[in-house]
C-alpha cells in the first residue's frame, strides 16, 4: 500500500495534459542523463556533454552485473523547435571503447506558457562486442513527453514506445519542484540549483524476458550457479512480461552549479523496483551521476 501512497501523491500533482520540458531532449536511455536544473530555451544553440553514472538503469531496470558508464552528449537545437542528437556511450572497464551509439530527433513544442512537450525518436546502436548490459535487448524508442508548470512545482508525463527485439509501453509520471539561490557562490553571475523530484515507472517489461533468455550467462553468475555442470536448478518460470504495472518508484536529488553558458551537476537516486523477473533479482538501490554541458548560443 506505501507504494500506492505514492502514486496517489504524483496523480494528486499532474494535471490531465500536464508535463514538463527542458531545452534539451531527456534521453530515455539510462545513459543520457542531461541536467535536471534548466529553464525552457526556445532559440538555435548547441549543448556539448559528458556524464558518469554509477551503473545503467532502463525503465526502472538494471541487469544482473553492476555497469558504471562514461557518454558524452552533442545536441543541436533548432529556433523552430526541432532538435537532434547524437551520444556515444563507453561502459568502463570493458572493451571496446565505444559501446553503444545512440541518435535521435525530436520537436520541442508549447501549448500556452505553462503546458508544453516534446515529441522525439531514438536509436540505439550496439557494438556487437559491448557489455551485455539490460539496454541492449532494444533498439528503438519513440517518446512523447507533455507537462505542466504549476509555479508550486512541474509536473509531467511520458509516453515511451519501445520495438526492436521487444515491444513495449511505458508511462512515466514526474513531479519535480526547482528551487535556485538568489546569491553567487563566487561572483555575480553564478548561482545554485537544486530540482528534487519523485517518479513513479509503469508499463510492461517485454525486454526483460528478452534479456534474460540471450544472456542467461549473466544471471547464471550473479545467481551463483554453473549452467553446465549438470545440476543447475531448473528453468527460471515464465512471467507475464507483457502485462501493464507499476515497474519502479523514485526519488531524486541533483544539485548543480549554474553559469551563463555551462552547468556542472551531482545527482542522487534512490530507486525501487517492482514487479521484477525474479531471475534478475532487481532491489533498491542507490545511482549516482555526474553531468557537465556547455551550452552555445
Amino acid at each position: 500500500m506505501k507504494y500506492y501512497f505514492v502514486l496517489l501523491s504524483l496523480i494528486i500533482c499532474i494535471a490531465a495534459n500536464a508535463a514538463a520540458v527542458k531545452p534539451y531532449p531527456y534521453f530515455r536511455g539510462s545513459s543520457h542523463i542531461i541536467a535536471d536544473s534548466d529553464s525552457v530555451i526556445r532559440k538555435r544553440s548547441i549543448s556539448v556533454g559528458a556524464n558518469y553514472g554509477s551503473d545503467f538503469q532502463f525503465f526502472g531496470r538494471t541487469g544482473p552485473v553492476t555497469y558504471p558508464f562514461l557518454s558524452v552528449d552533442a545536441i543541436y537545437n533548432f529556433k523552430s523547435g526541432i532538435f537532434v542528437y547524437a551520444s556515444p556511450v563507453q561502459v568502463i572497464g570493458y572493451y571496446p571503447l565505444i559501446d553503444e551509439v545512440d541518435l535521435g530527433a525530436g520537436y520541442l513544442f508549447n501549448y500556452s506558457k505553462k503546458i508544453s512537450g516534446t515529441i522525439s525518436y531514438s536509436r540505439f546502436i550496439f557494438n556487437k562486442n559491448t557489455a551485455k548490459v539490460i539496454k541492449s535487448a532494444s533498439s528503438n524508442d519513440i517518446n512523447f513527453k507533455n507537462s505542466f508548470d504549476w509555479k508550486l512545482a512541474k509536473s509531467s508525463v511520458v509516453f515511451d514506445y519501445l520495438f526492436g527485439s521487444a515491444n513495449d509501453y511505458f508511462v512515466t509520471l514526474n513531479t519535480s519542484k526547482y528551487i535556485e539561490t538568489d546569491w553567487g557562490v563566487f561572483d555575480d553571475k553564478d548561482y545554485l540549483s537544486f530540482n528534487p523530484s519523485i517518479s513513479a515507472i509503469f508499463g510492461t517489461q517485454n525486454f526483460v524476458g528478452r534479456y534474460s533468455s540471450e544472456h542467461l550467462e549473466n544471471i547464471a553468475a550473479a545467481n551463483d550457479f554453473n549452467l553446465y555442470d549438470g545440476v543447475s536448478p531448473p528453468p527460471f518460470p515464465r512471467y507475464n512480461n507483457g502485462r501493464f504495472t507499476a515497474l519502479n518508484y523514485s526519488v531524486k536529488l541533483p544539485v548543480a552549479y549554474n553559469r551563463p553558458h555551462y552547468t556542472f551537476e551531482a545527482s542522487w537516486k534512490y530507486s525501487i523496483p517492482l514487479n521484477v523477473e525474479g531471475a534478475l533479482k532487481n532491489r533498491h538501490e542507490v545511482f549516482f551521476n555526474l553531468t557537465f554541458y556547455y551550452l552555445f548560443f
